[in-house]
């Protein structure tokens, strides 16, 4: 199986742009005791209703914390996620809530870790059987009077980074915040023993911006001319 990277394609010539937040979210760990690092970088999970969490007015304001009370807030949440989600400090839950103009593609990915997609393009791919595309609605309000539904997608966080393409003299991931503190790799390499057999869309767990797909993906949006996304090669090698 070969796999992909899914990039913004700036050269559609597109002139939309969505401006909008989560509408719930997880803080960022402030000062861990351990490793003293401020930080979040999580996850997106738009399905996720907070409704039911009786204290919702902890999850409006985008912050860090102190690792106890991120602690007690991932509890709260952690009944309502999705199979095969992680929780991470600054992760997000619900629809995207905010403003939209212009024209649109079939995918949309002003932000390199967040992917929207118009419903009658979601459709057609589910039905050429690719697994693992979920679409989640959106509070987006638009300008114009003509305007597509947008549904972002909820990528779950599956397979890493191999070994090789990281730094040798790395630290271990943090005991207490698990924080692994690590760049991008300019040339990344995935870790084939890590990756699914059972979805054709997925982010790296431990690169939470990299979104990546299967060649059946790839091949199905060529096939049935779905625009908005370019894909970059991405070699992978099995650690084991």
């Amino acid at each position: 199986m070969h796999y992909f990277v899914v990039q913004e394609d700036r050269s559609a010539g597109f002139t939309g742009f969505v401006d909008a937040a989560p509408k719930w979210g997880l803080p960022g760990i402030l000062n861990c005791p351990v490793c003293k690092a401020t930080w979040g970088a999580g996850f997106a999970y738009p399905s996720v209703d907070l409704t039911p969490v009786a204290a919702l007015a902890d999850f409006e304001e985008a912050r860090a914390e102190p690792i106890e009370e991120y602690e007690r807030l991932c509890e709260l949440v952690r009944p309502l996620l999705p199979a095969g989600a992680v929780l991470r400090p600054g992760s997000d839950f619900g629809p995207l809530v905010g403003k939209a103009q212009g024209s649109f593609g079939s995918f949309v990915m002003n932000y390199s870790w967040r992917l929207l997609v118009q419903r009658e393009a979601l459709e057609r791919l589910q039905a050429e059987g690719l697994q693992g595309l979920k679409g989640c609605r959106t509070e987006l309000r638009f300008r114009q009077r003509k305007s597509p539904e947008l549904l972002e997608l909820e990528i779950l966080p599956v397979g890493r980074a191999h070994p090789d393409c990281l730094p040798p003299d790395r630290k271990p991931p943090c005991p207490r915040c698990h924080r692994l503190g690590l760049s991008l790799p300019e040339e990344l390499l995935l870790d084939a023993s890590t990756l699914p057999n059972d979805r054709d869309l997925f982010r790296l767990e431990d690169f939470s911006g990299v979104i990546v797909c299967t060649e059946r993906f790839v091949d199905a949006c060529q096939r049935l001319g779905l625009d908005g996304v370019a894909f970059k090669p991405l070699p992978s090698k099995s650690s084991r």
